[in-house]
């Protein structure tokens, strides 16, 4: 599979399925998925950030590099003191990508450890690549395989992975992520709801990658799961541009504000938001920072929360793209997260 990552610093076991799907515009997906079209049957049409949102982008990537780089210190030495030396890291694509390259990049600055880095695909209701899960363990002892993703919102993917892994035994069933917010995962480099700045884009942040895609009539009983290659978006990205900022902070000595885990927890704050906005589906409501972002750049949203109006530091990319796509903001007295999208069903509105 194609990509603008370096090769040595990833092995992505993805099947390339560029010019092969017609990607479509987020209304007549939100259409589709609503309808019952799984997500990873269709690819997104990805566009371009705007001039003012490239500047947003540019600007939380100066705050976030530290605090990022920070989480990344904390979480590879987190791994390297349950999996050892031989750890393998095995990221979840598309946004656990450049979290295990920039792990990769610290054990080999810290520890001048060259582990090995495969990316695949976990699927929210499909499940976890088999085919690449079996690739990695002929050659990889079982017990070295360590996930990595980006961050979490409910712990979706923690719980997905917990699920596929039961067809494996033996291997890790945790997830290591930057941001923990919902306390969900195994590991992670701090529970703050902080940006990462890898969120705040697609593809041209993602090593020119598609999100993964599934779908029999192309994805074959023995292939990988699919991923596009946006080849024409080469001269906008900014992969290696965050990469190296990121890495460029390695021994910084940021601290984190980690939210601690009060009486109600994460999910009960969840909970709370789906009774108080009417919305008939948990899969509908997307906490967290990463999610936000993710639910603004992908989906259909109908109203944003956020616990600030005037918190430029973290929210500012949110306010810039609620701003351009014309989503309501409102203000919510949250504990554990910092801003949360809201889809509501199309039938509903």
């Amino acid at each position: 599979m194609q990509s603008s990552y370096q090769q040595n610093e990833v092995t992505l076991l993805l099947k390339d399925i560029s010019g092969l799907v017609e990607p479509l515009e987020n209304q007549e997906r939100e259409r589709l998925i609503q309808s019952g079209v799984h997500y990873s049957e269709m690819l997104p049409k990805e566009h371009l950030p705007s001039e003012a949102y490239q500047q947003t982008f540019l600007r939380a990537l100066a705050l976030y590099a530290a605090p990022t780089a920070k989480a990344v210190q904390n979480l590879c030495e987190v791994i390297l003191a349950d999996k050892g030396e031989q750890v393998v890291l095995v990221s979840l694509a598309r946004a656990g990508t450049p979290v295990g390259v920039l792990l990769k990049r610290y054990f080999r600055q810290r520890y001048q450890l060259d582990v090995p880095h495969y990316t695949i695909s976990i699927i929210r209701g499909k499940g976890i690549d088999q085919n690449a899960v079996r690739y990695i363990l002929a050659r990889h002892p079982k017990e070295a395989l360590q996930f990595v993703d980006g961050w979490t919102g409910k712990g979706a993917i923690q719980h997905q992975l917990k699920e596929a892994m039961k067809d494996f035994p033996g291997v890790d069933d945790t997830v290591a992520v930057l941001s923990d917010p919902a306390y969900a995962a195994g590991k992670c480099g701090t529970h703050e709801d902080f940006l990462i700045p890898s969120s705040c884009l697609n593809a041209t942040v993602s090593g020119l990658i598609s999100r993964t895609f599934y779908r029999k009539d192309l994805i074959g009983s023995e292939d990988f799961h699919g991923a596009a290659y946006y080849g024409e978006f080469a001269p906008h990205d900014m992969t290696e541009m965050f990469l190296s900022a990121v890495e460029r902070q390695f021994g910084c000595d940021y601290t984190f504000g980690d939210c601690p885990l009060q009486d109600s927890r994460p999910q009960e704050e969840i909970r709370t938001i789906q009774e108080t906005f009417g919305i008939t589906d948990v899969n509908f409501i997307k906490p967290g920072l990463g999610e936000t972002t993710r639910v603004l750049l992908r989906r259909i949203p109908w109203k944003i929360l956020v616990h600030r109006l005037d918190d430029d530091a973290y929210l500012s990319h949110i306010y810039q793209l609620a701003h351009e796509k014309q989503i309501p903001l409102e203000v919510y007295p949250f504990r554990y997260y910092k801003a949360c999208g809201l889809i509501r069903r199309l039938a509903d509105t």
